[in-house]
C-alpha cells in the first residue's frame, strides 16, 4: 500500500484553503455589489463559507481595489462600495443633489446631534418654530424617521436618524459625526462658548430610551395641529 508523503498532504491543504479563501473572496464581493443596501457583518458571514474569516476575506477584497474607481467601506455599521474619494470632482455633475432648504438643514443637523429630539426641543435649540414641511421633507429624504413618543405631557413624537443618513453621509455610526472641536476647525461654528460646552452623544439605536413610549400602531404620519401631540 502506497501512502503520499505527509508534505505533499500540507501542500495540498494549504492549496485548498487558498482557493477556498479566494472564492470567499468572489462571493463576498458580489454580496456587496448586489445588495441594496450596506450589509453587516453578520449577513455576510451567514452567507460566506463556514471556513472563512470575514476579517481576512475584507481585507483582501480592500487591497483588490485599492486604487481603482471604487472600493469596499465600512458605512452605516455595514460594508457598501462607494466611489473613491479622490474622483467625487469627476462624478458631482452627474449627481442630483438633494435639495433641502436652510432650515432642514438646520434641523437634520439638530436631529442628527441631539436624537432623539421632539418638534418643541428643535425649535428650542434653533430658537425659532419649525413647519410641518420641514419634518415632511427630512422624512421624504429617509434620512429621519419618527422613533416614538415622549413620556411628557401631549406624548410628542421624537424623531432620529436612519442608516439611509449614515449611509448618504458616508458615516459608519452616528458617534462619527464630527465633534465641537472639528466644527470649530472647519468653521462651521463661531464665538466664544461657555467652557463647559460640549456636544451631547446622540442615540439612533432602533431600542427606545427610558423618556420614549412606543409609536402608536396607526401613527403613519406626523400631526402638525397642536403641534404632534396625541
Amino acid at each position: 500500500m502506497t501512502t503520499r508523503p505527509v508534505l505533499s498532504l500540507a501542500i495540498d491543504n494549504d492549496a485548498a484553503d487558498a482557493a477556498g479563501h479566494a472564492e470567499a473572496v468572489r462571493l463576498a464581493e458580489a454580496l456587496i455589489f448586489a445588495a441594496s443596501a450596506p450589509m453587516t457583518e453578520a449577513d455576510l458571514a451567514a452567507r460566506l463559507p463556514r471556513a472563512a474569516r470575514l476579517d481576512a476575506v475584507m481585507a483582501d477584497l480592500g487591497r483588490l481595489y485599492a486604487g481603482r474607481g471604487i472600493r469596499p467601506v465600512r458605512v452605516a455599521g455595514g460594508w457598501a462600495f462607494r466611489t473613491a474619494p479622490d474622483l467625487a470632482w469627476a462624478l458631482a455633475p452627474e449627481t442630483e443633489p438633494q435639495k433641502l432648504s436652510r432650515a432642514a438643514l438646520e434641523v437634520l443637523a439638530i436631529i442628527a446631534y441631539h436624537q432623539p429630539a421632539t418638534r418643541a426641543e428643535i425649535e428650542e435649540i434653533r430658537g425659532v418654530s419649525t413647519s410641518k414641511g420641514t419634518l415632511d421633507a427630512l422624512l421624504e429624504t429617509r434620512w429621519i424617521r419618527m422613533r416614538g413618543r415622549r413620556k411628557a405631557p401631549g406624548r410628542p413624537v421624537t424623531f432620529g436618524t436612519t442608516p439611509a443618513f449614515l449611509a448618504h453621509f458616508g458615516l459608519e455610526a452616528i458617534t462619527d459625526l464630527p465633534g465641537l472641536d472639528e466644527l470649530k476647525g472647519l468653521g462651521f461654528v463661531e464665538g466664544r462658548f461657555p467652557a463647559d460646552l460640549d456636544m451631547p452623544i446622540p442615540n439612533d439605536g432602533d431600542a427606545l430610551t427610558e423618556s420614549e413610549d412606543p409609536l402608536d400602531p396607526d401613527t403613519m404620519s406626523f400631526v402638525a395641529t397642536g403641534d404632534d401631540e396625541a
